[in-house]
């Protein structure tokens, strides 16, 4: 290598780090004066950036003073701020004991009135009231509402559980909706009462179905008869059996694939 060429790269090599340095120069002079404006109790952020408050410091105009504790009280997770003990809730910048009427217990949430009744109460104001238990019902975990429920075979009538009646051919239904019973296969209900079905040729029984039967696979419904379906030449019936459809390329024209 000649001593020319050495020279030459030798001063852009220092060209180059004289650049980088002056480019680098305002990013450092404004982490300097972040750090200059650093209030006390406070630290640097993260890679050098700005600057935080100190745990058990918070941030308030510009400065970081104490986080307060009042007596019952620890900080947050994050240093910041103060939350109640167990038992406890806040209330004017205090932690307020939490005042647990008779037959009530301490919630896992200081949030709301900060505790619920044992089971067999039920909230009412600020007292924990018995709740009232009808005939043939049994209490439920609900802490809205009755907080209880009937017994199979009864159902909710006013604040008392009303047997209820089920017709011939019907039995009790697990739905606590409607009328509480259903009708028996081979009947379908009919007012109050369970009626036995009319199947008629080429049909089946079928719960489902409001007649409560259905027409075989290859016949039609037509006014509460089953009538064979008629296909024309290059035709098959479709999905559900009740109806036909054309072959392709065929198209359905009327009665006819074309």
């Amino acid at each position: 290598m000649r001593h020319d060429d050495h020279h030459f790269r030798g001063s852009f090599l220092m060209r180059v780090v004289i650049l980088l340095a002056l480019l680098a120069f305002p990013s450092i002079a404004s982490a300097q004066a972040n750090i200059a404006a650093m209030p006390k109790n406070a630290h640097a952020g993260g890679y050098g950036i700005g600057w935080e408050c100190d745990w058990g410091h918070r941030l308030t105009a510009g400065a970081c003073p104490a986080v307060r504790l009042p007596a019952n009280a620890f900080l947050n997770s994050f240093g910041d701020a103060w939350e109640c003990n167990r038992g406890y809730k806040a209330a004017d910048e205090v932690c307020a004991a939490i005042k647990v009427p008779q037959n009530a217990h301490l919630a896992d949430s200081s949030y709301g009135r900060g505790w619920d009744c044992m089971r067999g109460f039920q909230a009412v104001g600020d007292v924990c009231s018995a709740i009232k238990l009808p005939a043939k019902a049994f209490l439920t975990d609900s802490s809205t509402g009755r907080a209880w429920e009937c017994e199979r075979g009864y159902r909710a009538a006013g604040e008392t559980c009303a047997a209820i009646k089920v017709p011939a051919m019907g039995f009790l239904s697990d739905t606590p909706y409607g009328s509480g019973w259903e009708c028996e296969r081979g009947y379908r209900t009919v007012d109050d009462r369970c009626a036995a079905v009319k199947v008629p040729a080429h049909a089946f029984l079928f719960h489902s179905q409001d007649r409560g039967w259905k027409c075989d696979r290859g016949y039609q419904l037509v006014d509460d008869n089953c009538v064979g379906i008629k296909m024309p030449e290059n035709a098959h019936l479709t999905y559900s059996g009740d109806d036909w459809e054309c072959n392709r390329p065929y198209t359905r024209q009327r009665d006819r694939c074309v």
